[in-house]
């Protein structure tokens, strides 16, 4: 009566928005797929109102017949050049072709904070506990504040040569040039097998990095 009021005349029906469809047929999966592939990555807010289908058949076709998942970007260290790439795999290919098992002198180092204790997992202070007695307590206990950086280098066969930062030490070039030639010295004292059988290029692949560490940043 209201729209009669303000002047309206028709008495005919105004044309009204469809109900977005609910079909899950071939034509829809193929458009939400065309979707997907030029425009990554639609929302399904983005795909209900591109196709014209209800929310829930949008997700559907995404998760279940398209078999998707939205995941996170991978962080990387930074983006490569083709030619950058393309060296890499041309080095890789080299080092599997190469006879003189080269990877098994690989050395490789990581450090990590090592805690004057660490309390139980929730694992680990599990109990075998008959029906009738009562549940193990475990109170909460938070890691030890007293912490030091333990640098571990080691190959295939294991460590090669471990040690701890001194408390107030800044791992910085000078510092790791220093744990880089004790490191060589372990090699040649401890882990001789690891050195090439016709000359100590190794020694000297060692040496090379460490003077090159003085222009690098840690």
């Amino acid at each position: 009566m209201k729209r009669f009021s303000e002047g309206r005349e028709s008495v005919t029906d105004e044309e009204r928005s469809r109900r977005p469809a609910t079909d899950r047929g071939e034509e829809n999966i193929a458009k939400i797929r065309q979707i997907v592939r030029e425009n990554r990555p639609p929302s399904v807010r983005s795909i209900e109102e591109q196709v014209n289908i209800d929310r829930e058949t949008a997700r559907k076709i995404v998760t279940e017949d398209l078999d998707m998942r939205k995941v996170c970007s991978k962080m990387v260290p930074k983006e490569l050049t083709e030619k950058q790439k393309q060296r890499s795999v041309t080095i890789c290919q080299d080092l599997l072709e190469r006879q003189d098992n080269i990877l098994a002198r690989v050395i490789t180092g990581d450090d990590t904070w090592v805690y004057q204790y660490d309390p139980e997992t929730k694992l680990q202070s599990a109990q075998w506990k008959t029906a009738n007695s009562s549940r193990p307590k475990k109170f909460h206990r938070s890691k030890s504040r007293v912490k030091a950086m333990l640098l571990t280098f080691f190959y295939v066969r294991g460590i090669v040569h471990y040690e701890f930062v001194p408390t107030g030490q800044t791992v910085n070039q000078v510092y790791y040039l220093e744990i880089l030639e004790r490191l060589r010295e372990k090699v040649k004292r401890k882990r001789p097998e690891i050195l090439p059988a016709t000359h100590g290029s190794c020694i000297t692949t060692i040496h090379l990095l460490t003077r090159h560490c003085l222009g690098a940043s840690f």
